[in-house]
């Protein structure tokens, strides 16, 4: 579709600098952009592109001073990043939309689905399973007994749903997450482990987007929750009982242990690792590679490190470690002048 950059400009809200009859009918990136293609500039550090660009319309912030000039139509807008994720929403939401159900998957007479659904090839949807409406379900997915689906979800292909699980409206699983999986629950004996029926399920609340290959387990008793705008990465383990706040983000190859609570608008780096049965305030940082071992009471707090510390320990820390070689050898030095010195007395 070929879009002007007045329309563009009035959909945003923005302030076009240059041409209002400027078309394009692509996206490129600001580094690599062409001549009928839109780019945009977020991050400071590309900015040096944007006066070489050959996009044919990039969006900028409001605030951005340009030190040159340039050969592109520009618009301002209030956030450049937002604004080009809403274009790209627009343009997806103009591409045709599967409909229908494939003859070649199992529906049980006790399932039930909403309007403008799709149901892909080879789908398996146990009894008493409930669909809402506008659900896309892909190819070679599994839906256990009684598992709910809210309206205008998205399960892509592979993603496994085990039974008595709750899915929200407007979430998106991508291939081959699990959801509902037994947790990791066994009672040690003498040389053997008794295993723990897990009778709990999963919630997974609205507009949640979970990436590929998470696991995500059902509680022992009770339910693993995903509350409403949380956003999960790929490759991502959540134990049983474990409770994600809303809008929190957990980055790829995090790991969480059983019954512990994270709160709200929290970020968990890539690889973090947080120990089970602890809670954690809202708006908390956690940093990449991070062990989390302990409770974490104060709002916004920002942790790094293996065992985690505060920020503002861990800076100071790595100032100490950096120093730790001239330290060690003024150590040896003192302990030979030491040595000297009792030699001389006696």
């Amino acid at each position: 579709m070929e879009f002007t950059a007045q329309t563009i400009a009035d959909f945003l809200k923005g302030t076009i600098e240059g041409n209002p009859q400027e078309t394009v009918t692509n996206i490129s990136r600001i580094e690599e952009g062409k001549k009928g293609t839109l780019a945009f500039l977020a991050n400071p550090k590309y900015e040096k592109y944007l006066y070489s660009s050959e996009a044919s319309i990039v969006l900028i912030n409001r605030n951005l001073k340009l030190e040159k000039k340039v050969n592109t139509t520009l618009i301002r807008v209030d956030d450049a990043y937002q604004s080009f994720a809403s274009l790209l929403n627009l343009y997806t939401s103009t591409l045709p939309q599967k409909k229908g159900i494939d003859t070649n998957c199992h529906i049980s007479d006790s399932a039930s689905y909403g309007k403008d659904c799709y149901i892909g090839a080879y789908t398996f949807i146990g009894d008493q399973v409930k669909i809402g409406d506008n659900v896309k379900i892909y190819p070679q997915v599994y839906l256990g007994d009684k598992v709910q689906i809210g309206d205008n979800t998205t399960l892509y292909p592979g993603v496994k749903i085990y039974n008595d699980c709750i899915i929200g409206k407007k979430c998106i699983l991508h291939a081959s997450t699990v959801v509902g999986s037994d947790g990791f629950g066994f009672a040690p004996g003498e040389g053997t482990y008794q295993k723990i029926p897990q009778i709990g399920n999963v919630i997974i609340e609205d507009n949640v987007e979970i990436g590929s290959n998470v696991s995500i387990d059902r509680a022992t008793i009770g339910s693993t929750v995903i509350h409403k705008g949380a956003k999960l990465d790929n490759l991502i383990q959540i134990a049983h009982n474990v409770e994600i706040g809303e809008n929190t983000v957990v980055v790829a190859q995090a790991g969480i242990a059983g019954s512990t609570k994270i709160g709200k608008n929290c970020m968990i780096a890539a690889q973090a690792g947080i120990v089970g049965h602890i809670s954690i305030a809202d708006e908390v940082k956690i940093g990449a590679q991070s062990g989390l071992s302990h409770s974490v009471k104060n709002n916004g707090e920002i942790l790094l490190g293996s065992p985690a510390y505060n920020l503002s320990e861990t800076k100071r820390s790595m100032i100490i470690y950096k120093k730790l070689p001239d330290m060690y050898n003024k150590i040896n030095e003192l302990e030979k002048t030491l040595r000297e010195i009792r030699e001389n007395i006696k």
